[in-house]
């Protein structure tokens, strides 16, 4: 096998003809010689001409090459089962590697299944009501289900990431994730793909219930009977089984709550917290593309990491073509996030621009594991609080200023257009943010127009609060078992455990928990 690139300006196809040229031409042998072709990797290239990066990798005829095969899921009508809490990216994917290993995965999901789901969302943005148990973090699909659905873990330490991007593929991703640098799937095709996740899981034997907020675990160490099964209670309803996997995302305190009560440990893990900023679209087009942006080339994007005064300040979760949308869990806070579509065609381009905040970093008022989600949860407040006495007319109006005003300290005498359906109201934000997150955002902005120059404008708005960027609590585990250390057989895994960030690293990591049990 031979590995290769070659360039195409974007817009032309690569043909078979060309691909297989090249590979000829890289091989050292004729066209007729050529094997197997296969594209790996595509990126784009817009450091001259705008261009699509191919990488390859191309075999003589008669060299072995064996395609990626997703293991076949087995039928588990019948089979011991296991306890996955939370139907996020790192519930669903345990749950698939548990049909594969033929164990029977009982999900529980204290949310709604994801078309229940699209209603509670829409009354959260239109009117402002918060289901707590089913909104942007919690139900069926979990955050990721409503967000730009990026793919972005390229890292093989977490694990092998074809058997994700595979998956997905087959429970109708499009094909090109399999190769994108950046891939994303959409958030108007990601609950389809959530539903025939759950389809293939039911039909294999696992189950799913919904509605089902976990209000107690009972390990078999302290159960008086001394039967080896865990209890897990919903309310008054009780499933049982030998071994939990606990996939519960990144906002559910209340099952640190359930750790705490039980004096099992947990620990306060550093997070970020932020901004939402949102610029035209058109802007960072011209910007990423240097002037030389048409219409058929990819919505653009970016990224960024600065340094200021030693924390990092960076993008996050950037949304091309997108929208920003509320994301609070409770009522009297305001959090946002933003999603995009497939085809990434709206009018404008938001991320979150957040600082990473360590233990120690939080006023000393905040204490013990909870420490840095107090402060979280106090930020959000005070978001709300500020725009629901200064004429805030929807419950989750957000505190806003122009990008320059907020770097001045000058709170902006009117506000550009915003995706952000809830709205924006002139806000001193630079005051409102606590001071150390304030000072390393206002110092980083007009250092980003460095790299991307035009970035730094007072066209761009500035929201806040971003807060949800990963769970502010971890609950330790053992590394070789991937168990609790204070609970055999319970497996935190993802984000709500502190372990991952984002939908493929979920995904892996509620792979590997799933791995461990035998």
């Amino acid at each position: 096998m031979k590995e290769f690139e070659i360039a195409e300006r974007i817009g032309r196809e690569l043909s078979e003809a060309s691909l297989k040229e090249a590979a000829a031409k890289a091989l050292g042998v004729k066209a007729d010689n050529v094997g197997h072709v296969e594209v790996v990797r595509r990126s784009v290239d817009a450091r001259q001409d705008i261009l699509y990066r191919y990488r390859i990798h191309a075999y003589r005829k008669g060299e072995e090459f064996t395609p990626y095969k997703v293991a076949p899921y087995q039928d588990v009508h019948a089979a011991e089962p296991v306890i996955v809490v939370g139907a996020g990216p790192a519930g669903m994917f345990a749950a698939l590697k548990l049909l594969q290993k033929g164990y029977k995965p009982i999900v529980l999901e204290r949310g709604k299944d994801v078309e229940r789901r699209k209603v509670d969302m829409a009354k959260l943005s239109v009117e402002g009501v918060i289901d707590p148990d089913s909104n942007y973090c919690y139900g069926e699909g979990g955050a990721g289900a409503f967000s730009d659905g990026k793919l972005f873990t390229r890292s093989s330490k977490r694990g092998d990431i074809r058997e994700v991007l595979h998956q997905l593929v087959a429970f109708g991703a499009h094909p090109d994730i399999l190769i994108d640098a950046h891939p994303h799937i959409g958030t108007d095709r990601l609950p389809e793909i959530v539903k025939n996740i759950r389809k293939c899981i039911e039909d294999h034997g696992g189950e799913y219930h919904f509605d089902s907020r976990v209000t107690e675990i009972i390990p078999p160490h302290s159960r008086p009977d001394r039967e080896s099964h865990f209890e897990v209670h919903c309310g008054s309803t009780v499933y049982k089984a030998s071994r939990v996997i606990l996939a519960t995302g990144h906002s559910a305190r209340d099952i640190y709550e359930i750790f705490q009560r039980h004096g099992w440990a947990l620990e306060a893990k550093g997070f970020a917290l932020g901004v939402r900023v949102e610029h035209p679209q058109w802007m960072i087009n011209q910007i990423r593309y240097h002037g030389k942006y048409q219409p058929f080339m990819p919505t653009a994007e970016y990224s960024f990491v600065q340094q200021v005064e030693g924390r990092g300040v960076f993008s996050f979760c950037m949304c091309p073509g997108g929208i920003l949308v509320p994301s609070s869990t409770e009522d009297g806070t305001v959090v946002l996030n933003g999603m995009s579509n497939a085809a990434r065609n709206s009018k404008w381009a938001n991320s979150g621009v957040v600082v990473q905040i360590e233990p120690g970093d939080q006023p000393a008022e905040y204490t013990g594991p909870f420490a840095l989600m107090d402060f979280q949860h106090d930020v959000e407040r005070k978001m709300y609080e500020y725009a629901s006495t200064q004429g805030g007319k929807h419950p989750l109006t957000a505190p806003a200023q122009r990008m320059k005003d907020f770097c001045r300290g000058i709170v902006s005498k009117d506000l550009p257009k915003t995706s952000y359906h809830p709205g924006a109201l002139s806000s001193p934000l630079h005051e409102l943010l606590p001071e150390h997150v304030s000072m390393r955002l206002r110092r980083a902005f007009p250092q980003v127009d460095r790299q991307m120059h035009g970035y730094y404008t007072n066209d761009a708005l500035v929201l806040g609060v971003e807060s949800r960027t990963s769970s502010p609590v971890r609950l330790p585990r053992d590394p070789e078992t991937l168990e609790h250390v204070d609970v055999p057989g319970l497996y935190p895994c993802g984000e709500g455990a502190g372990y991952a960030g984002g939908i493929v690293s979920s995904a892996l990591d509620g792979i590997a928990c799933a791995e461990k049990i035998r």
